[in-house]
């Protein structure tokens, strides 16, 4: 197998987890076999340093003529003066829109090792499997019009649009993800007040009846945050729009213990967009303490969702699963009782041989 992966560190703490995801892309490729040829670009304000632009033509020119891209974080503080259009998260918005992909997969997993990791009680989190379906083209965070107004700039404005294609699209998604876990798909809006969030209900209520065997609720946004912290195991796939979608995935961070465990994929464009959803995390950035977790379990959605190597992606997975249950910790996750904490590298290496040893296994069974 050939896969060309396009690799974008980015930005504070990107490059630190980026450099551990990318340990096991080449761990898991060199051990099967498989050529990952794997490219690094500039983007966000790391690429704004070097060229002045936060998305270059030469990482677009990457990124559209590769199979997938690996994205570590985007954003710091020193830009923050710069307006909208030319700021880091500017370069990530561009490239999701250049990409074409539209449904924003998040898992949000509760590992039983880090039970005590999670702020909600133990007994509330355990066995929480969550898998978040965000539209991500679409909604207020792409509506026109939009700006400021006023002489004064004393007014802003903001459009949410949807139109019954976009919706489709992304509630199939979430459906057919629907399929192959519990059979049951949430759909959030706000169709009490909002007219976008009535077009949403309508249209997914209509999906639904392609997948017969799904089980589908609605929910209103304000009782889905409320039961995301006191019954999350209630759960299977969440489906909502853009910017609920955004708010909602970073809560059930509180259901995995940490942000830095929350993985993302992005699919459905020319080419498929995989980036932890931490962000950039600048006030730790460059001290070797971030969690790369969510990043290589990014990694495993890519081998998943691009590479088609279901088997590769449940085996770092399950790593992750066994480097938490020996009692491996990151500084985020030193909670509770003594663990062994382990920096951003170590961590990495920890996940790297925990896969190894699992194909070595597999290979020692198949030989005898």
């Amino acid at each position: 197998m050939k896969l060309k992966i396009a690799i974008l560190p980015g930005d504070g703490i990107g490059p630190e987890v980026t450099r551990e995801a990318v340990r096991i892309l080449r761990s898991v490729g060199e051990d099967r076999g498989y050529d990952f040829q794997l490219t690094e670009r500039l983007i966000g304000g790391a690429a704004i340093k070097e060229t002045g632009t936060p998305l270059p033509e030469s990482t677009l020119e990457t990124c559209l003529k590769s199979d997938a891209v690996f994205l570590g974080a985007v954003g710091s503080p020193e830009f923050d003066g710069l307006s909208p259009e030319k700021r880091p998260e500017a370069g990530l918005l561009n490239l999701r829109k250049a990409l074409g992909g539209f449904a924003n997969l998040r898992p949000a997993i509760c590992y039983d090792p880090i039970l005590d990791c999670s702020p909600l009680k133990a007994d509330v989190v355990k066995g929480a499997n969550v898998l978040f379906v965000r539209e991500l083209l679409g909604g207020i965070y792409f509506g026109e019009p939009r700006g400021f107004s006023g002489a004064n700039r004393d007014a802003a404005y903001n459009t949410m649009r949807y139109s019954v294609e976009e919706i489709e699209r992304v509630a199939r998604i979430a459906f057919e993800a629907a399929r192959s876990r519990r059979k049951k798909v949430t759909s959030v809006d706000k169709a009490n007040v909002l007219e976008t969030s009535q077009l949403w209900r309508q249209v997914v209520t209509l999906i639904a009846k392609e997948f017969r065997e799904v089980q589908l609720e609605h929910m209103y946004v304000d009782a889905c945050a409320m039961k995301l912290v006191t019954n999350p195991t209630s759960f299977d796939v969440v489906l909502t729009e853009n910017l609920f979608g955004d708010i909602l995935s970073d809560e059930a961070a509180v259901i995995t213990g940490s942000l830095g465990m929350l993985a993302s994929a992005t699919l459905g464009g020319t080419v498929d967009l995989y980036e932890p959803v931490h962000g950039s995390a600048p006030d730790i950035a460059g001290k070797g303490i971030a969690n790369p977790l969510g990043a290589i379990a990014t990694a495993a959605l890519l081998l998943r969702h691009s590479a088609g190597l279901e088997q590769e992606a449940r085996d770092v997975e399950e790593a992750i699963r066994q480097v938490l249950d020996a009692g491996h910790r990151t500084a985020d996750l030193m909670r509770g009782k003594t663990k062994y904490k382990a920096n951003t590298s170590e961590m990495g290496s920890l996940v790297e041989h925990a896969v190894a040893d699992m194909l070595d296994r597999r290979r020692a069974y198949h030989a005898v």
